[in-house]
Order: C-alpha cells, then sequence, then structure tokens
C-alpha cells in the first residue's frame, strides 16, 4: 500500500475547519484507492505567536522537511500585523524551501454561478502561474530615518535570469500540457523599465523552445479587463508575484468565490515538500459559524494527490466535488444554504460511490 507523510498546518481563522474537512476527504479516498496518510498536525500561527513570540519555531523547516507535502489553511489574525503573521509562516517555508511556483487553477464548477453575464462551465477554464520566489514580494528593502520628516521605506522587487527563467519555463510546459497550449505573459514593461522590461526578454527567449504553444503579452492593467470581458481568450497565465496574487483573487472571484479556489505551491524539482493551501485565507468574518466554504480545501488536496503522483485518487476527489455543487449542496457564498459539515459530509459520501440527487 502506498504511504505518504503530510504535514497539516491549519493555522488560522477558518483554516482548521476546512483542513479538517479535506483530511476527512483524504481518509476516506486512502480507504477507496489504496494509499494511507500519515498526518502530522503543528499547532503553529496566531495563537503560538501569542504564547511564544514567534509564528513557528526555529527548527520549524527541519521538522517539515521530512513530509512528502504540506497541507496548510490560512494565515492572519485580526490582532496581530498581516506582515508578521505572513513573514513568519507562510512566507519563510515558501522561500525556505524554493516553491517558486505557485499554481492556481480556476474554473466554474457544476452548481456555481458565475457573476460575469453569459460566462457557464467551460467558457472560464484557466491555470495561472505566479512566479513565487523573488519579484515584489523579494523581501528587500528597509526603513531609515524613523519618525523623522525623511523617513523613507523601500521595497525593492528582484528579478534574477535564473528566476525568471524557470517560472517561464515552467509555465510554458504547463500550457504545453493542456489542449489549448496557449500562454498569456502578463507584465508592465511600458512603466517599469528594468524589471518587467527584463522579464518580457526572458520570456521572448524561452519561447523559441515552445514552438508549439502559442504565446502573448498582455499588460496588467489590460490584463483585468481581459479577463471579465473576453474570459474565453485565456487559458495558461503566468505573472510576477504581486500581479498573480491580484489576478488569481480576481478569477476565483470571477468563477464564483474566493472559497473555491486553490493553490500549490510548488517546488518542481522535489528537492523539498511543496505546500497546498486554500487562497481565501483566514476569514476571521466566518470564523467559528460553521458555515466556510470546505470545497477550496479540497480542490487544493486533490492538487496535492497529483503532485504525489495519485492522478486516478484526485480525479475521483475533484468529481466528488462537482456532483455535490451540482446537486446544489453548497455553502451561502456561493448561493448555497449548507454548512460545511454538510458539504464535507456529502463529498466523503461521493467519493464513496454514494449518488446524490440533483
Amino acid at each position: 500500500m502506498r504511504h505518504y507523510k503530510i504535514a497539516a498546518i491549519p493555522a488560522d481563522g477558518i483554516g482548521p475547519e476546512v483542513i479538517g474537512a479535506g483530511l476527512q476527504a483524504l481518509e476516506a479516498l486512502g480507504a477507496r484507492m489504496g494509499f494511507t496518510l500519515d498526518v502530522t498536525q503543528y499547532d503553529w500561527g496566531s495563537d503560538y505567536y501569542r504564547k511564544h513570540g514567534v509564528m513557528m519555531p526555529v527548527d520549524g523547516l527541519s521538522q517539515l522537511k521530512a513530509h512528502d507535502a504540506i497541507y496548510f489553511g490560512a494565515v492572519g489574525d485580526p490582532t496581530i500585523p498581516d506582515h508578521v503573521t505572513l513573514w513568519g509562516l507562510r512566507l519563510p517555508i515558501c522561500q525556505g524551501f524554493d516553491q517558486y511556483a505557485n499554481v492556481r487553477p480556476t474554473r466554474i464548477l457544476p452548481g456555481v454561478v458565475s457573476p460575469l453575464r453569459d460566462v457557464e462551465i467551460g467558457d472560464l477554464d484557466w491555470l495561472i502561474i505566479r512566479e513565487n520566489s523573488e519579484g515584489e514580494y523579494a523581501g528587500h528593502g528597509g526603513r531609515a530615518h524613523r519618525g523623522l520628516p525623511e523617513e523613507v521605506a523601500t521595497e525593492v522587487a528582484i528579478f534574477t535570469r535564473v528566476g525568471v527563467e524557470r517560472i517561464m519555463r515552467y509555465a510554458f510546459d504547463c500550457a504545453r500540457a493542456r489542449p489549448r497550449k496557449l500562454l498569456t505573459v502578463v507584465t508592465k514593461s511600458n512603466a517599469q523599465k528594468y524589471g518587467m522590461v527584463f522579464w518580457d526578454e526572458i520570456a521572448a527567449l524561452v519561447a523559441t523552445d515552445y514552438p508549439d504553444v502559442t504565446w502573448d503579452k498582455e499588460l496588467v492593467d489590460a490584463m483585468t479587463l481581459r479577463m471579465v470581458c473576453k474570459p474565453r481568450s485565456l487559458d495558461t497565465i503566468v505573472a510576477t508575484n504581486l500581479h498573480a496574487d491580484i489576478l488569481s483573487d480576481l478569477a476565483a472571484a470571477l468563477a464564483g468565490s474566493l472559497g473555491v479556489a486553490p493553490t500549490g505551491n510548488v517546488d518542481p524539482q522535489r528537492r523539498f515538500p511543496s505546500m497546498f493551501e486554500p487562497i481565501h485565507g483566514s476569514a476571521f468574518d466566518i470564523t467559528g459559524k460553521g458555515i466556510a466554504n470546505p470545497v477550496a480545501s479540497f480542490w487544493t488536496a486533490a492538487l496535492m494527490l497529483e503532485h504525489l503522483g495519485e492522478a486516478a485518487a484526485a480525479g475521483v476527489l475533484m468529481n466528488a466535488v462537482e456532483q455535490v455543487c451540482a446537486a446544489g449542496v453548497m455553502t451561502p457564498d456561493i448561493g448555497g444554504t449548507a454548512r460545511t459539515e454538510d458539504v464535507t459530509r456529502a463529498v466523503v459520501a461521493a467519493i464513496g460511490g454514494a449518488n446524490l440527487p440533483v
């Protein structure tokens, strides 16, 4: 029997609720598909910070390195500055394990209604690739002359040839593997004449190795318009750390809700464990109410299974999610009345082969 070691970090807000739901689905999948998961739960996050003054222990990466993958909930707390929580937990894992490819699939699921007029299932089916190790979130900069009139703050975007080329090749590879073989490179080189021109030049250079992939270039501001007005014109998308962060939230909203959007923080070379998380954040406004949408955590679990080589199990999980959504078993954020536990119970039943009324 196949066996995988999973580090679960539920962390903050609705994280424990949706990761708990995801682990139930994974347990049911393992029983059906013939694999087992050895899950180690880590209590790191904002509560840990309040007790210890850090979001995770200093040897946190060493503890995580022994696992095959990381299943992450959400980070953020209304009583702790966001830069403390983010740079204390999630980003050190992403950067420490060189998870340079952030993968965000987006499509409209059965039963979910897009806010876009006349856009249906199949009309919006994107794969957003986000550079995840440098760019605008490289963490370079500083503050000087604090408290004085001449106080200055700098935030330096870093673009390296290695960093840009590897994310471009990853994006072209992903585009090549999809039926349309279409890639859009997002840029802002009209205004940022150094880093973004460099980004464009490397994209063009890498493209020569992929003659079977059709590609184009779009300014990030124009991209927002294209996503809304011409969603069928897009398929695979690659963008910088900041640009893709923003655009992928727009993509999730256009597909129905942040509550259905998954993410994989991937080290394509598999030197370190990759980390998989829903993108909705900690959502403290609904924490503890029992209405958090677990679909994003299920889809995220499917991405994790694909990465582990369990593509068939990932397919079973996504089929179950689609069956449940089509049957109208959905949380309020996507127009339903079901609770988190209702959706979880229905997905687990569908994994087991139960037929749901549509």
